[in-house]
């Protein structure tokens, strides 16, 4: 169990409790003191709506993980606050980039909880990544 403040708020992450096998790439329990955030699920869409990396995973998870970043930032919050995050990739072959994209802003020591789920589609045709998070900051940020 690692206990870590964030920029906001207190996190403590449990990234295997005893009897539960270890997770390589998410911690099986974060809990988290201050206000609640919820991000819906963001998109590989640009701020015209436009798809970003048709047909690429990879470029997608990226804009996605920047999609987040905003949608925390205007919250008052940043990926260190995140306890949880939700994948939904159309082909589970994704994760991997998602996972790259995601390592890119989230150490290894701070991984909230996460889910992902194979999707039969996603609300456009083009899209083949979506992620929503849950993040916990200090009742003053915003």
């Amino acid at each position: 169990m690692t206990t870590t403040p964030s920029h906001s708020s207190r996190i403590t992450r449990v990234p295997a409790p005893e009897g539960i096998g270890p997770a390589p790439h998410y911690s099986h329990v974060v809990w988290g003191t201050g206000r609640f955030v919820a991000v819906s699920g963001q998109c590989a869409l640009d701020e015209r709506g436009g798809v970003v990396g048709e047909g690429d995973p990879a470029a997608q998870a990226r804009q996605v993980f920047e999609n987040l970043r905003r949608c925390l930032a205007a919250a008052g919050a940043t990926f260190d606050d995140v306890v949880k995050l939700t994948y939904f990739v159309t082909d589970i072959a994704h994760l991997p980039a998602v996972r790259e994209a995601r390592e890119a802003v989230i150490p290894q020591d701070r991984l909230p909880a996460s889910s992902a789920v194979q999707v039969s589609a996603l609300f456009r045709p083009e899209l083949l990544v979506e992620v929503e998070a849950f993040a916990v900051v200090a009742e003053e940020t915003v």
